[in-house]
């Protein structure tokens, strides 16, 4: 079996954000997105033990693997940082994810939210050794990674492990050449060590459906679907792309879905245009015109990636959602803050140009280490 057979079509269901009532996940409503999801000859569902608190592979378990045959559908579940200590923590989890799930096998296990960060503990606790162990038991039919931070990291991870098989990044055109996520530099670097990509936040949590309006009356005058399906052609448009993700949380949502995937069509050149005048809005609502050359970088005393906490804050001035912070805590886990700053000045004298690079980055401490009194 190949990673990805010839038959397997590319749309593949989040099961991050689930319908819910109250606190618990409406299992009705989403027995009928399954039922639509599958009837439309899509397989490939996603999720992860921290999903809605440990919900979301148990409402898979009653609403998809207790209601079909394990034939039906592919399903891809995470090893996640905080649920192993050690080693022999790993098999046990693994195995209450399978109970979970209500399967005897992953189609996909990956490697979650693989960064600078939590990949040595990964190495520590033997964690690849240990999944490409149970892909040979049977348990596993592949091993791959999702991935949030640089794409030198991810090139250093796919060179030490080269069985991973398949990686999953986030994917959208309004990331592609942002400096804090590296979606285009990611993609690269799968394709250079051809592994096939699967595609998270292609709509970007949802907030490339809320658009700007000067943004979105770009795409409607296009009149060929919804604002969301532009989104998901994009990623769903490149060739190494073989599995693209949408967290689905009502049935409107998945027959949107269903309509830009059944029959899917790369975006033609009048639409790849109309993302790039969306694109020009978006930089038209940065707060910094950081250009990434990284110049500043080399001598910063504090080892601050300054181009990445600067892309955080463009983010956030755009889309005023929980991905930016995200972010921000992955690019100082192992690098300083914007308030480890010391005002040396070195990083304004080599940035070509001109920012305000210190008072830039009490700006961005304003913003995102507030909340924690960092």
């Amino acid at each position: 079996m190949t990673v990805f057979d010839p038959g397997t079509k590319n749309f593949g269901f989040g099961a991050m954000r689930l319908p819910m009532k109250g606190e618990e996940v409406d299992t009705d409503e989403f027995s009928r997105m399954v039922d639509a999801f599958l009837e439309a000859g899509f397989q490939y569902f996603d999720t992860a033990h921290g999903y809605l608190g440990g919900k979301s592979e148990t409402a898979l378990k009653t609403c998809l693997t207790g209601r079909y045959p394990r034939d039906r559908y592919l399903l891809a579940d995470k090893l996640t940082a905080p649920y192993f200590k050690k080693e022999e923590d790993i098999r046990p989890f693994f195995q209450s994810q399978l109970d979970a799930c209500g399967v005897s096998y992953f189609d996909f296990y990956l490697m979650h939210a693989q960064n600078a960060g939590n990949f040595p503990h990964f190495k520590a606790c033997r964690a690849y050794e240990t999944a490409f162990a149970l892909k040979a038991e049977g348990k596993i039919r592949h091993v791959g990674i999702s991935f949030h931070d640089r794409a030198a990291v991810l090139d250093r991870i796919l060179t030490e492990y080269p069985q991973i098989e398949a990686v999953q990044i986030q994917f959208n055109y309004a990331d592609y050449d942002d400096a804090s996520v590296e979606s285009r530099k990611c993609y690269d670097v799968c394709v250079r060590h051809g592994k096939p990509v699967i595609v998270m936040e292609p709509v970007k949590g949802g907030t490339l459906v809320k658009l700007p309006e000067k943004a979105k009356a770009i795409l409607e005058r296009l009149q060929g679907g919804s604002i969301a399906s532009y989104a998901i052609r994009f990623a769903a448009s490149f060739d190494n792309v073989r599995m693209v993700l949408s967290g689905m949380s009502n049935m409107e949502q998945v027959e949107d879905n269903i309509r830009t995937m059944r029959d899917f069509k790369p975006l033609d050149d009048r639409e790849k245009s109309a993302i790039e005048e969306v694109r020009a809005v978006f930089r038209a609502l940065h707060v910094i015109p950081c250009t990434a050359c990284r110049y500043c970088v080399d001598g910063c005393p504090k080892h601050i990636l300054i181009p990445e906490l600067f892309g955080d804050l463009n983010a956030k001035q755009v889309y005023q959602d929980w991905n930016s912070d995200w972010y921000y805590s992955v690019h100082t886990e192992k690098n300083g803050k914007a308030s480890d700053c010391i005002q040396c000045g070195q990083c304004e004298k080599a940035c070509p140009q001109h920012l305000e690079i210190r008072k830039l980055l009490k700006t961005v401490a304003s913003v995102f280490e507030k909340k924690t009194g960092a």
